[in-house]
């Protein structure tokens, strides 16, 4: 009896945590949801040369390797120009930033 109470105790623990886990899901979902929406203000072409120190001090702001991180931004937002929203990731809403490798096939562009 303390064993199947137990089990049912787990399986309710379980069933509560896979809830959370897909209620955390759907939050990320509509958050990548909002920067694709918003193509024309992260993706390819949507920035100026000058608008690069900027939004290169936005994505490098959390980063406790700021100068190497601006250094590479503002090189790569000069190229692509573009910065990905957030502090990190995001890079497949522009392409270019996110595809531009070093020699050893890393990412170029934080």
């Amino acid at each position: 009896m303390a064993m199947a109470r137990f089990v049912g105790v787990m399986l309710l623990v379980l069933f509560a945590a896979i809830s959370i886990l897909d209620a955390h899901q759907l939050q990320v979902s509509a958050k990548e949801m909002q920067y694709h929406l918003d193509s024309s203000r992260y993706g390819p072409g949507s920035l100026k040369s000058y608008q690069c120190p900027s939004q290169c001090s936005r994505r490098c702001g959390k980063t406790q390797y700021h100068k190497p991180c601006m250094f590479f931004c503002q090189k790569c937002c000069k190229k692509c120009l573009c910065v990905p929203p957030g502090y990190y990731g995001n890079k497949a809403i522009c392409p270019c930033y996110n595809n531009w490798k070093t020699k050893e096939g890393g990412p170029k562009c934080p």
